[in-house]
Order: structure tokens, then C-alpha cells, then sequence
């Protein structure tokens, strides 16, 4: 056995998958070469390879040392820190492939070898599939490629999981330029939610664009209104409505102006009696904030059937001064309060709806130039009847359907107050286009759609319930049968609902240093290698610790990075440049902030003179 470069002991306990090794005495620590080639002996996260019969069972190293003896041989072995614990995780027959899972488990004394290059060529000989896809190489061994199956990464969703700096943007554009790079993949369709706006420079010849303020190159985003849910809406015009009658009231009004739209403006697919407050039918959010204005706040003459013709304007000659206006968002003017004998008496609203201060509301986001992407949204702005230059099918096709394979939305400039919940509309709008889409061409089926998540953790939280929270889990819960994946990406995934982590079939595990986020994602692993954890905190920045249902087994990758004009823009600012001045070491010159305020004021990125 001693002849054997490969040989480094014999199993002496076996539960389950889980197997105990005893180290021969003359298996050397450190560094063994067979063949030339140098392999470390008993760390962390490498494979071992167990002859048995005509099959070889293979392992990864999840412990060392003294704690690796089984308890109860703790007290008589003589070699207690010579001992390995390993967790089985496959087969193959000799010199085939690899498969995962285990038809036969060791016995005491079987040997205990080396997995070597040829092993693991065997272990990921899958670089040649047409449904895996080259990402990087195993760290181990540069030779060999880390390959990931696409069908389980999409339909079966990720993570892709590490501390602040680790690399994780520069992971989602590895992997992302894995796939669209592919010739293999002409019609894949990727949307990237961008909350800070920096992956519109690693794709800037791959995708399209869209942002609140675009930049050269860049198109518009807009989300129009009357495409959300009463629900959803509520949340980013009116705010909270209290009691049933409110919400009532309001529904009744919604569905009014929705019904007259459809009359004058019909449209395929949903007519009168299918109609109701969720359809994606056009109306003015405007003229319903002046029609309820008129008639919740403004004063009106003594009548029995309080309406709007019962508004008391400021009259001169029997002409109106100002009934308002819905487009501009113009208050009207109203009759001071009379109720003295003489003169027409003037009361104050009698309406059942106590909404006044919510309208206040929305009367200021729709003043709000803010907010103008969601309430006067380009070509799908309604008239005050509800028509629409564009329908909502232009909408998806800009989305989903452009010529690139990918579509980021830059949802920087969007205000923070609406931010989760457009999110969660975007998505729902999303879902419920491709649900019902599913038997067409255009559909996730024939067409899938992966979804790429980045600071994840802010808008799913497990604490608020909010709206995109909602709109994940079905997609984690139901996407795979339409044909629609997430990808998580978060610095902190213990902020993250354990619902939607725990349905994530593959993790990208980056450098991880903070004990409850790595404890998180230890429970989530599977193949029972908790032990594979205790690797989160010394991974190297773009490396990464694959697991899951897309990768063979287990691997510890080198994600390709993409070329350097292809970075995410998420670098680390520069104190201090090594060729060239940085921040702090350059000389300082005069500097003017009034281009600072003006940006500030403009809300906007983009400055109007020129950066030196």
C-alpha cells in the first residue's frame, strides 16, 4: 500500500453517507505528487476516492484532525489527529463517468486514495454537454473546466450569496456572459433588476437599458399606472386606506373610469362583464384624483344629492373662475362655507369617504417630476378617456422581446418610499404575462426567462411582507413550470425570507465572513456538506463554492472574470493609486460644487459640463 502515491488510509467508520478515515502512518502531510502533479492531502473540500469492486465511491473532506475521530474510538486511538471524515456523495464505474448518489456504501479496512487530475476529469467530464456551460475552472486544478447545468440554473433558481467586495456583480456578469456569449443560446432572454445602476457598462453592447434617467444610449422606463393592481397601486398613489368604505369607494370610482375607458377605447380580450378593478385596462389617474377631489374636498350647495354637479364654484357673471384642470393636476376654486340666512348656502363635503388626505397625496406625487415615470409613463399616458397610444404588448416586447438578450432596469432614480413595490409589480406583471402565455411562442415555456435579483435583501425582507416579497415567492414556488428562474444576489442572506432561499436549487457561496449569514447558508446546503462551511470565510475574491442541483457535485470555482472594459461599475473608490494619483494622494485643486447642488436639485447623474 506504501507503494501507492495515491494511498492515504482505510475507512474505520461508516454512518450513512457519512464515513470516519484513519490515516495510513506512511501517508506524508502537505503536498503529494503523482504523475508529476502536486495534491494536497487532507484538506478541506477535497475529493477521495474509494475503490469498492468494479465502481469507485467518491467523497469531499468535511473534517480534520483530532475532531474527525468517531466518538467512541476517541479514547483508545493512538493517531486521534490523524483521521478524516468524509461525506460520500457518489459513484462511477471504473474509469466511467461520475454520477451522484450511492448504490453501495464501504466497509471497514476498504482503501482510501487520491482523487487525481484523470478523477476529476472524470467527476466534471461534462464540459461538453450542450446543457452545461463554461464558467470558469475548478480551483484545484485550472486544467479543469467548472461547468453548470443552464436548465437547472434558470428553472431550478440561485443564489449567488457574499460579504460587500467579494465579487458578487462581477459573478452575475461572469455567468451571464457565459450564457449570452454562447452561440448556443440565441433566444435567451435575461432581465437584471439594477438597483445602483452599475451593470449597464458590463453590457453595454448585450443589452438594453432602461432607466428613470437614461443616459446616452439608454431608453425611458416607464411603468404605467393602470397596469398595476388596486392593491399595488394603493400603495404607491393614495397610501393606506383604513376602512372598507374607503377602500370601497375608491374601488367603485377606479372601475367607473376603467368601464368608460373600455367603452370608448375597446380593447381584445376583457369586455364589460369580465371587467374589474385589477384589469390591465387604461384610466386616468388624474381625472380620478379631481373627480374625488370635487367631490371628498370641495365645498357644494345645499342639496339633498350631494354629486358633482353640486360643486359650488367661484362664479363671475355667472361664469365659472376655475373648475380645475386633471392634466396639470389644477385645483378648482371653490365658495367660501355660507350657512347664514342670507345668500346660497355653501356646506362642506358630506362624503362617506375619509380620504382627503390621501388624495392630498397623490395630488403631490402627481405633481412630483419624480414620479412622472409611473404617472404620465411616455406613450402609455392615458387621456382623460382613457386612450392610450400603446398598449401594454409594446411594453412587454421592450422588455422581453428586444433584439439583445438582456434588459436591465436601471431602478435607481426611482424614489426609495415606492421602490419595493414596483419591484413586486414589475414581477407580477411579468409572471402573469408569461402564466397566461405559457402555450405560446412567446411564452416562458418555449421561452424561458431568468430573473436576476441584485440587493436582494433589501426588497425581501422575511420581516416586512412586502409586496415583492410576495410576487418572489410565487416565482420561486411556481416559476419553474412557466418557464421563469430567479437569481438572488445579497450580501446578506439571513435578511432574506427563508421561503424563497430555501426554494434556490444552486448557490453561489462567495467569501462570507459574518457567522449568521454563513450559518444561513450552511442549512440550505445540501448533500449533507455543512462541513463545506467552514471554507465561506477564506474564499478568495471571485471564487465561489457552487452547490446545488446545477453542478455535478459540489466544486470550488474560479469564476471567469470578464474583460476589463466589461466590469460591473461597483469597484472600490481609490484612496490611493498605485501608477496613477487616486483620491486622496493626488494634488488638490479648486473645486466647483455648484454642479453638485444642480445634480442634486435634478435628481440626475449626468452632469451638463464635462468630467475632466
Amino acid at each position: 500500500m506504501g507503494a501507492n502515491p495515491t494511498f492515504l488510509g482505510t475507512v474505520e467508520d461508516v454512518a450513512g453517507s457519512t464515513i470516519g478515515v484513519s490515516l495510513s502512518s506512511d501517508t506524508v502531510s502537505g503536498l503529494a505528487f503523482v504523475n508529476g502533479i502536486g495534491y494536497r492531502i487532507g484538506q478541506i473540500g477535497s475529493f477521495v476516492k474509494i475503490p469498492v469492486g468494479f465502481i469507485d465511491l467518491f467523497g469531499i473532506v468535511s473534517q480534520v484532525g483530532a475532531s474527525a475521530i468517531p466518538e467512541r474510538l476517541s479514547q483508545i486511538s493512538s493517531y486521534g489527529h490523524r483521521w478524516m471524515t468524509v461525506q460520500l456523495i457518489g459513484e462511477g464505474v471504473r474509469n466511467g463517468k461520475f454520477k451522484r448518489g450511492l448504490s453501495q456504501y464501504p466497509v471497514i479496512g476498504d482503501q482510501v486514495h487520491i482523487v487525481t487530475e484523470n478523477d476529476l476529469c472524470r467527476i466534471y467530464g461534462n464540459a461538453d454537454s450542450n446543457e452545461f456551460i463554461n464558467i470558469g475552472n475548478i480551483s484545484s486544478s485550472e486544467s479543469i473546466p467548472a461547468s453548470i447545468n443552464i436548465n437547472m440554473l434558470v428553472t431550478r433558481h440561485s443564489a449567488i450569496v457574499g460579504t460587500t467586495g467579494t465579487g458578487k456583480s462581477t459573478t452575475v456578469s461572469g455567468l451571464l456572459n457565459a450564457i449570452i456569449n454562447s452561440k448556443r443560446f440565441p433566444s435567451s432572454r435575461i432581465i437584471i433588476f439594477d438597483i445602483h445602476g452599475e451593470y449597464s457598462k458590463a453590457f453595454y453592447d448585450n443589452s438594453c437599458v432602461f432607466a428613470v434617467n437614461p443616459r446616452k444610449g439608454e431608453e425611458n422606463l416607464f411603468i404605467p399606472y393602470w397596469a398595476l393592481t388596486f392593491e399595488e397601486l394603493c400603495r404607491v398613489s393614495f397610501g393606506e386606506l383604513s376602512s372598507e368604505t374607503d377602500r370601497g369607494g375608491v374601488i367603485d370610482y377606479i372601475t367607473k373610469l376603467k368601464l368608460d375607458s373600455l367603452l370608448k377605447n375597446p380593447v381584445e380580450g376583457v369586455d364589460a362583464h369580465s371587467l374589474n378593478v385589477d384589469t390591465p385596462v387604461a384610466f386616468s389617474i388624474h381625472r380620478l384624483w379631481l373627480d374625488l377631489f370635487k367631490l371628498i374636498v370641495a365645498n357644494h350647495l345645499a342639496t339633498s344629492n350631494q354629486s358633482f354637479d353640486t360643486v359650488a364654484y367661484q362664479k363671475i357673471n355667472d361664469k365659472v373662475v376655475d373648475s380645475g384642470d386633471a392634466i396639470s393636476v389644477r385645483r378648482p376654486k371653490f365658495l367660501p362655507i355660507n350657512q347664514s340666512s342670507s345668500g346660497e348656502k355653501v356646506y362642506n363635503s358630506q362624503s362617506r369617504l375619509n380620504i382627503r388626505r390621501q388624495l392630498e397625496s397623490l395630488e403631490y406625487k402627481l405633481k412630483d417630476p419624480r414620479y412622472q415615470f409611473l404617472f404620465r409613463p411616455g406613450n402609455w399616458t392615458p387621456t382623460e378617456d382613457g386612450a392610450t397610444k400603446k398598449d401594454l404588448d409594446e411594453l412587454l416586447k421592450r422588455w422581453i422581446g428586444g433584439e439583445n438578450p438582456i434588459t436591465i432596469l436601471d431602478l435607481s432614480g426611482i424614489p426609495r418610499d415606492i421602490l419595493t413595490v414596483l419591484i413586486g409589480a414589475i414581477i407580477r406583471i411579468l409572471f402573469d404575462a408569461l402564466f397566461w402565455s405559457r402555450n405560446l411562442s412567446e411564452g416562458g415555456r418555449e421561452r424561458p426567462l431568468l430573473l436576476v435579483l441584485e440587493e436582494a435583501h433589501t426588497y425581501l425582507d422575511k420581516n416586512n411582507g412586502s409586496q415583492a416579497c410576495d410576487s418572489v415567492k410565487r416565482i420561486v414556488k411556481e416559476g419553474r413550470k412557466y418557464g421563469i428562474g430567479a437569481m438572488l444576489v445579497s450580501q446578506r442572506p439571513s435578511e432574506i425570507d427563508g421561503t424563497i432561499l430555501s426554494q434556490c436549487g444552486t448557490f453561489f457561496a462567495l467569501r462570507l465572513c459574518n457567522t449568521i449569514d454563513r450559518s444561513q447558508v450552511t442549512a440550505l446546503m445540501p448533500d449533507n456538506l455543512e462541513g463545506l462551511s467552514s471554507l465561506l470565510p477564506i474564499l478568495r475574491t471571485g471564487e465561489a463554492l457552487v452547490v446545488g442541483e446545477s453542478v455535478q457535485l459540489p466544486m470550488r470555482a474560479s469564476i471567469r472574470l470578464p474583460p476589463q472594459d466589461r466590469l460591473p461599475d461597483s469597484q472600490d473608490p481609490k484612496i490611493f493609486g498605485d501608477y496613477l494619483p487616486g483620491g486622496w494622494d493626488r494634488a488638490r485643486n479648486p473645486e466647483d460644487y455648484s454642479e453638485v447642488v444642480n445634480l442634486w436639485r435634478r435628481q440626475s447623474t449626468i452632469p451638463l459640463r464635462k468630467i475632466k
